[in-house]
C-alpha cells in the first residue's frame, strides 16, 4: 500500500500547487510586476504574432493554462492511483510519463521560479520516484 499512498501524496501536491497558482492568477495581484510602467506597457503592447491580445492578457492566459495543466496531471494521477493502481504495477508508461513531466517542472522551478514551488515539486518528485522503486523492486 505504501507505493499507492506515495503516488497519491505526490499527486495531491501537484493539485495543490496548481490550485494555488490558479488562485493567484485570477484572484490576487501576486503575478503583477512592482514596476507600474512595465505593467502599463504589458497591458497596451501586442505580440508580433497577433494584435488580438496584449502581452498582459497572454501572461494571464499562460499562467492559467499552466495551472490547469499541473492540476490535470495531478488529478489524473490521483484518480488512477485511487481506482486503478494495478495499472501502475503492470505498465511503466504512467510512471515514466509522470516522473518525466515532474522532473521537467523541478528543473523549471530551479532555473526560473522560486523556492516554494521548487520545494513542493521536489517532494512530489521524490514521492513518485520512491513509489516507482517500491513497485518495481518488490513487485
Amino acid at each position: 500500500m505504501t507505493p499507492k499512498y506515495l503516488w497519491e501524496i505526490g499527486s495531491c501536491i501537484l493539485i495543490l500547487l496548481g490550485a494555488i497558482h490558479l488562485y493567484y492568477t485570477f484572484l490576487t495581484n501576486k503575478f503583477s510586476s512592482d514596476n507600474q510602467t512595465l505593467m502599463a506597457a504589458m497591458k497596451t503592447s501586442f505580440m508580433l504574432l497577433t494584435k488580438q491580445t496584449t502581452i498582459w492578457k497572454a501572461w494571464i492566459g499562460f499562467n492559467a493554462s499552466h495551472s490547469m495543466g499541473v492540476i490535470f496531471i495531478g488529478i489524473v494521477n490521483f484518480y488512477l492511483a485511487v481506482n486503478y493502481f494495478a495499472i501502475f504495477e503492470t505498465d511503466v508508461f504512467f510512471f515514466l510519463f509522470t516522473i518525466s513531466v515532474v522532473a521537467f517542472y523541478v528543473w523549471l522551478a530551479k532555473k526560473y521560479w522560486f523556492k516554494i514551488p521548487f520545494t513542493g515539486l521536489v517532494i512530489a518528485f521524490i514521492c513518485y520516484i520512491v513509489s516507482g522503486i517500491l513497485v518495481f523492486t518488490t513487485g
